[in-house]
């Protein structure tokens, strides 16, 4: 039996990247019974061991850790200069230029090795399948491999790549859908997708997209899932390290719907509808991470100017229901109501 399917509360937290998916609040997760998750996305490997090791320090529970899974750069030059002209205005506003437009792995071989290194207990990979000798290499250590799925046949894959677990991802999910490739929009609802993954492979599921309470994580484990996967839910806790601005915009009514938008990264990714949205995610290109360094600046600024209407709003479609409440009480929440 793994560690999904010993966990005292059948909640797992998101990884959310960027600087949201605190030691803090992994660590406030595995107190309250659940799988506590850092997000390696974005940092280099030194910063993931320290941010492995604050989280040791903080709980001696298992916990994961997430890495982005490198896609080939298949950027188109031309669209991605029009984009850099077309949001230069935005950028100029809010006193900053927009990024070099460039593609990278995310450290990724390197992230590799240091999570073999660390014997995490459990790595979860997005955007992507892990070679199976990657997978072996990793389990070899005792590590468990969870792999985001947005489709059966994705999950069917994975499975064959020797995947102990999935993170099966409706989508309702926020920020960034995690399939292995972004040529079209993933439109399956959890419940659905849940249903046709469950017929497909064997091995446990995690459900991910628009979870929020106890009634929601009860009928993910009646439709196969060992447990429920906690994002949006957390974002305004006070252990997340989600900018005010973000917090903030997830109560304010203004903001009254969710989309999926490539305008800030280049890939598809559900977010409050904001102007930025509104006025650039329908011509944004393709392209990851390219448009996501070239915004950087962008969203940056715009943080630190407290201006939602150009930031990367990540939200899923329940996210009314975040609450600004510590993270051991929402999990503790969800525990009394099962």
């Amino acid at each position: 039996m793994g560690f999904l399917e010993q966990l005292d509360v059948p909640v797992v937290a998101a990884p959310m990247a960027g600087g949201v998916s605190t030691p803090e609040l992994a660590a406030a997760v595995n107190g309250a019974g659940g799988l506590g998750f850092l997000a390696a996305g974005y940092l280099a490997a030194d910063a993931m061991a320290a941010q492995v090791d604050r989280l040791r320090a903080l709980s001696g529970r298992p916990f994961g850790v997430n890495v982005f899974v490198p896609d080939r750069d298949t950027a188109d030059p031309q669209a991605l200069a029009a984009y850099r002209e077309r949001i230069a205005p935005e950028a100029a506003r809010l006193g900053t230029e927009a990024g070099p437009a460039h593609w990278g792995d995310d450290d990724y071989r390197a992230k590799l090795a240091a999570l073999r290194s660390a014997r995490v207990p459990v790595v979860s990979f997005t955007f992507g399948c892990p070679e199976a000798g990657d997978i072996a290499a990793l389990r070899r250590t005792g590590t468990e491999v969870l792999v985001t799925v947005t489709t059966a046949e994705e999950a069917a894959a994975a499975e064959d790549a020797g995947a102990d677990a999935l993170c099966v991802q409706g989508a309702e999910a926020g920020g960034h859908q995690g399939s292995f490739e972004d040529t079209y929009e993933r439109t399956i609802p959890l419940a659905r997708l849940l249903a046709e993954v469950r017929g497909r492979v064997r091995i446990p599921l995690v459900a991910a997209g628009g979870i929020t309470g106890a009634a929601a994580v009860q009928r993910c484990l009646a439709g196969g899932a060992v447990a429920a996967q906690l994002g949006t839910a957390l974002l305004r806790t006070p252990e997340s390290g989600a900018q005010q601005v973000h917090k903030d915009a997830l109560v304010q009514q203004r903001f009254d719907r969710t989309t999926v938008t490539r305008a800030f990264s280049g890939r598809r990714a559900r977010a409050l509808a904001n102007r930025f949205v509104a006025e650039h995610g329908g011509v944004a290109p393709g392209a990851y991470p390219h448009v996501h360094h070239m915004t950087g600046p962008l969203r940056a600024a715009a943080a630190r100017a407290g201006d939602a209407e150009t930031l990367h709003l990540w939200a899923g479609a329940c996210y009314r229901s975040a609450a600004d409440r510590p993270a051991a009480e929402v999990v503790g929440r969800i525990a009394e109501g099962l």
